[in-house]
């Protein structure tokens, strides 16, 4: 039999009110009886219902996170930072991935209005209609990755242009002149960032060399098949800038398959740093995102939003990204 909130007044003999005031810490309760309603309620083996409670509150003490995918350790990362966070203001997550259109990703946010307290926010089919039209206008929300041009929305980015360029300017730094991209899926605002910062980097500082893109879509398939069809080149690049880290590891596996050698045969860079990027053979050169310190950021963003009941409004974190030199690329 269910023990309730009125059971352990009629044992503590206070009134349910007391009970109440007493298990939420509020201050009008002294220790003393604070501490005998505890110990009533552990005896009879009492749970509050956190429904209940949540209801008189207005607060769910859960935070919904909309992703792209659950797929790939950026996006494992990126859950781990926040999730810690989370756990450190004793708050649950709700996670759901959108992997179809805008209607979906619409879908799963009005799903979680009512259910969560905050959203945090990352999907290719942002944009200002489209949280206009899904999103109550009072939910705290942080976005991620996100450029969103007008509406009054939080938002957390790499630097992934900058990123980019600097990556382009360091292997031009070191002789290289015939430099091939493999390119993100071009609906994903990262990619397009990514993409660009090689395109001016190239126009900058290698106006006479041509463009070189394959197209890819962050997946390791499609660094695999990036670095088979370098394969059946006339002349190869001297160094390939896979605009992730699993394309990087996809088409590295395709090259060694090959009988390439990296950096020897033809040099290989990626962007992320993702955990297994040190202990591939050889490491991989890459441009560093710290993902779980950016989950964590929009976590404590959100909460901070929450707590102090701040009406939504437009601001940016740009997170600097920096470059890791290892052996996948010559020094």
């Amino acid at each position: 039999m269910t023990v309730t909130i009125k059971d352990v007044a009629r044992e503590a003999k206070v009134s349910v009110a007391s009970v109440s005031r007493a298990l939420n810490g509020s201050s009008t309760v002294t220790e003393a009886t604070r501490a005998h309603i505890i110990g009533v309620a552990e005896r009879l083996h009492y749970i509050p219902n956190m429904g209940a409670r949540n209801l008189s509150i207005q607060r769910t003490n859960t935070i919904g996170v909309v992703l792209p995918d659950l797929y790939g350790e950026f996006l494992s990362e990126l859950i781990r930072g926040i999730d810690s966070a989370a756990r450190s203001h004793g708050l649950h997550l709700l996670v759901s991935s959108a992997h179809g259109d805008a209607t979906e990703a619409g879908a799963i946010i009005r799903a979680m209005s009512g259910r969560v307290d905050g959203l945090i926010v990352m999907s290719p089919h942002v944009d200002a209609n489209f949280l206009a039209s899904n999103l109550p206008q009072k939910l705290p929300t942080v976005l991620l990755n996100t450029h969103i041009s007008g509406g009054n929305y939080a938002s957390i980015n790499i630097d992934n242009y900058h990123g980019a360029f600097s990556m382009m300017r360091h292997l031009v730094g070191v002789g290289h002149k015939r430099i091939a991209m493999i390119s993100g899926p071009t609906n994903n605002y990262e990619a397009q960032e990514r993409l660009r910062g090689y395109r001016d980097a190239m126009s900058e500082f290698l106006p006479e060399a041509p463009e070189q893109i394959l197209r890819g879509d962050f997946s390791e398939e499609a660094g695999y098949r990036a670095g088979q069809l370098l394969q059946s080149l006339e002349i190869l690049p001297e160094v390939v800038f896979a605009a992730n880290d699993m394309m990087a590891i996809g088409c590295l596996f395709a090259l060694t398959e090959a009988g390439l050698t990296v950096p020897k045969d033809i040099a290989l860079v990626g962007f992320d740093d993702i955990p297994i990027a040190r202990f591939v053979t050889p490491p991989l050169t890459t441009v560093r995102v710290r993902m779980a310190d950016m989950g964590g950021r929009a976590l404590e963003q959100l909460v901070f939003s929450i707590e102090n009941r701040i009406s939504p409004k437009k601001s940016e974190q740009i997170l600097k990204a920096e470059l890791m030199i290892r052996k996948s690329c010559h020094v």
